[in-house]
């Protein structure tokens, strides 16, 4: 990477103006900064998880931001109950107490069963009995909760093997019986996860033809034609100059970000962005300092904050800043403040990356992401990445922008040059589904926007059924994720267990994945999804919620009706054409999976719903 050039530092509150070359990140350097910030669901603490930034001397002044910026404020969480909030720490602390408790004294009774956590001639155990002690008293507890084996393709139903434990879910056994469920718990978007069908022949097709892989890395003999003309497929859809494809998801982001920052350089992430995000800044060796979670006040303050002050002890300038969010938001549902990052892009002069994985396919009226959700042209954001294995019923994962960028990445980034290239049914199933997206396959020309309304109508006609039942969720209007809290951990395997007794298949996530307080089922809405999946669930899902005291806005919900109407409920706060958040609601009639039911929620202006839709 080329450094930038340098000039004397500056300490005040001004901001510095370097020129940028638009697209050219191996090239130039950008001089900026933030400091260590991040907050939770009760509080702002000061976290680095990257290379130890020094603080500034204690001589250095640095004029702080003004209080009140212009921005809007972040998107507030709705009120947490004191007792709810009360009875979730005691929960945690009564299973901390009770671990260490069996720990101790069976150490002393049961000494066979912790062999695996204690000195074995002379070699140190690989995890000490407190790192494990999570793993192996909490999440043991729920094991039959996750890593649940499927035996059909994870479409909107999904069969499952049936399994049995008969030692508190230290072993289980196969019964040899399937299970038929309603799928709730995968990525499948847009519904392309599917073993018959047009992607499915083209499938079959291109392997008759190019074989399963090419065994090895692209730079040496793994850069096939197929591979050539699905990059420059990728590109035309992003709307950018050129794309490269990685051939594993994770590796995109862990693998590609040490290419582009390194050493004097510096990473400002969200505190709430994936794991592969994390990896990749550290690894990469610059400073990373994170601003709270969609609070572009926060970051502001520290981009203004970390620019005067320059890199920590020399002062010097940063040879660039990287901003790093995500377009949508896997564990929250909801999505980034693009209009204000590109903003302070133009305003600040830093790089922009945006991790599309969740977004790409699933948000906007054509499929393209982020930005076709908030009209904005993709040329604006210097890095975008994003993954094929949610909307595209794939693997792997691409990044996409200006030739310049990713001619940099072919020769340096490490998922390039020393991991293998995307094998051919891979490859085959991303551009089948990317191009009937775009409306380029000719027998199947209106299905890829079927599919995107599809999941359009459902996302936003669930997470209202479920607002309206009285549960509290996160998320935006229109997301496909859709999280509900549990906060208190025995209702986590409660609910996963009622749902599997019902035949719904979820997804339960707690600490350390989320907040020790916000333990949450994540539901996936799928353009799979017919009208008559989605009441289903909402119908065991208000039953489950009553049977385990979830539903903690009663107040909007008929407490009359015995049996739910779910229609009914949603339908309650249309009032003079507005809904329950003052929006204009607009009317449309469609059979997308809807039976021809006249359906209304608020659609965006961008927002294109075909009727007639079989």
């Amino acid at each position: 990477m080329g450094k930038g050039q340098r000039s004397q530092p500056m300490y005040s509150n001004e901001i510095i103006e370097a020129p940028q070359e638009a697209g050219k990140l191996a090239s130039s350097g950008v001089f900026q900064t933030v400091p260590a910030s991040s907050s939770s669901l009760l509080g702002h603490n000061d976290i680095e998880y990257g290379s130890v930034a020094v603080s500034a001397p204690a001589e250095t002044k640095v004029q702080t931001a003004p209080k009140e910026l212009p921005h809007e404020k972040p998107h507030e969480v709705q009120d947490i109950p004191f007792f709810t909030l009360m009875t979730t720490y005691m929960s945690f602390l009564l299973l901390v107490v009770l671990a260490h408790f069996e720990d101790f004294f069976g150490k002393i009774f049961m000494p066979k069963q912790y062999v695996q956590v204690r000195v074995q001639n002379g070699y140190a155990p690989m995890v000490s009995d407190f790192e494990s002690m999570w793993s192996r008293h909490v999440y043991a507890r729920m094991r039959d909760c996750f890593n649940r084996p499927i035996g059909s393709v994870a479409g909107g139903h999904v069969d499952l093997i049936d399994r049995v434990t008969h030692d508190y879910n230290k072993s289980f056994q196969f019964t040899g019986k399937l299970q038929n469920v309603l799928n709730l718990a995968s990525y499948n978007y847009l519904g392309f996860a599917q073993s018959e069908g047009p992607c499915a022949d083209k499938v079959e097709e291109a392997m008759r033809e190019h074989g399963i892989a090419q065994a090895s890395s692209r730079i040496e003999t793994g850069c096939s034609k197929l591979l050539v003309e699905t990059e420059e497929m990728v590109a035309r859809f992003m709307g950018t100059e050129a794309a490269i494809i990685v051939s594993m998801g994770y590796a995109t982001n862990s693998l590609t970000m040490p290419s582009l920052v390194s050493k004097g350089c510096l990473i400002i992430s969200d505190e709430l962005n994936h794991s592969s995000l994390i990896a990749g800044s550290r690894l990469s060796g610059a400073v990373i300092r994170v601003f709270r979670h969609n609070d572009t006040r926060d970051l502001e303050k520290q981009l203004r904050r970390s620019i005067s002050q320059g890199q920590p002890r020399t002062h010097r300038p940063w040879k660039k800043i990287m901003v790093v969010v995500e377009g949508l938001y896997s564990m929250e549902g909801e999505f980034c403040n693009l209009h204000k990052l590109i903003e302070m892009r133009n305003k600040y002069k830093f790089y922009l990356f945006v991790d599309e994985a969740h977004s790409i396919g699933a948000l906007g009226k054509r499929g393209r992401g982020i930005c076709d959700h908030f009209n904005v042209d993709p040329r604006e954001i210097d890095i975008l990445m994003g993954t094929f294995t949610k909307s595209f019923g794939a693997a792997g994962g691409y990044i996409a922008g200006s030739k310049a960028l990713i001619d940099h990445l072919r020769v340096n980034s490490y998922a390039a040059v020393y991991s293998e290239a995307m094998s051919v049914p891979v490859l085959a199933q991303v551009s089948s589904s990317m191009r009937m997206i775009m409306g380029e396959d000719r027998e199947h020309a209106l299905e890829g926007q079927q599919r995107l309304d599809q999941l359009a109508l459902n996302s936003k006609y669930f997470a209202k059924g479920l607002r309206k039942l009285g549960f509290m969720i996160l998320g935006d209007p229109g997301s496909p994720i859709v999280p509900l809290l549990l906060f208190n951990p025995a209702k986590m395997p409660a609910f996963s267990r009622e749902c599997l007794k019902r035949n719904i298949a979820v997804v339960v996530v707690s600490y350390p994945a989320t907040p020790i307080i916000a333990g949450r089922v994540r539901f996936c809405i799928s353009a799979s999804h017919t009208r008559e999946d989605l009441d289903y669930a909402l119908e065991q899902i208000s039953d489950i919620g009553d049977l385990l005291m979830l539903k903690f806005h009663k107040d909007v919900i008929n407490q009359d009706t015995k049996k739910l109407n779910i229609y009914e409920t949603l339908n309650k706060s249309r009032i003079n054409g507005l809904d329950d958040t003052g929006s204009e609601v607009d009317s449309f009639e469609g059979n997308v999976g809807f039976d021809n039911i006249k359906f209304s929620y608020p659609i965006r202006p961008d927002t294109t719903i075909l009727k007639g839709i079989s």
